[in-house]
């Protein structure tokens, strides 16, 4: 009788092990700062058209406001780097991307995390010739970028979130919560 218990804690355990990891190792691909507004459109433009979810930075999407070349920028890398299976190479965009730890999501816009998330892989072919470097397309653009005269609709001056302004919720917590309740249950399951 034993026996059924032992596995019974063991998947429970490895199940838990696994929703840590995923959280704990979770990452999107942003704009960098100091990026300029053409290299981030042209960044754009590939990431938009060699397989990146850009609908919700379209006029009518979730993500389309703040309407700024940052933010559009960093939704379209970070939707095309996780639809690449987050592949080395899939977040440079000629040096205008960069690795983040922290969920860039806000409000109603949120930035998928996994491939699965952001609508599934983007299949080998696509994209014609090495298209996880992060180059530059030669395809006519497709997404005008938004006007430059907007102003800062966030608290720290700029139209980017800071962890002041996210409305994304930390990972810690997360991590927290599936603690607590994977030991309790293992608490549970021992005690009866």
């Amino acid at each position: 009788m034993e026996s059924p218990q032992i596995s019974i804690h063991v998947v429970i355990f490895c199940t838990l092990n696994i929703i840590i990891v995923t959280t704990i190792e979770a990452t999107w691909c942003v704009v960098r700062s100091d990026a300029s507004a053409q290299a981030l459109q042209r960044g754009l433009d590939y990431a938009c058209s060699y397989g990146a979810d850009c609908v919700p930075i379209q006029s009518s999407g979730l993500c389309y406001l703040p309407n700024t070349i940052q933010n559009h920028a960093s939704y379209a890398y970070n939707s095309f780097y996780q639809r690449k299976n987050e592949a080395p190479g899939s977040c440079e965009f000629s040096g205008t991307a960069t690795i983040a730890k922290t969920d860039p999501s806000y409000g109603s816009c949120v930035y998928p995390a996994s491939p699965r998330a952001a609508g599934g892989l983007i299949p080998p072919e696509a994209g014609g010739r090495n298209n996880t470097s992060g180059g530059i397309s030669t395809i006519p653009v497709m997404y005008p970028p938004p006007p430059t005269n907007i102003n800062a609709v966030y608290g720290n001056g700029s139209d980017i979130p800071n962890s002041q302004d996210s409305k994304a919720t930390s990972p810690k917590f997360w991590t927290m919560a599936s603690l607590v309740l994977g030991h309790l249950m293992l608490l549970f399951l021992h005690i009866f």
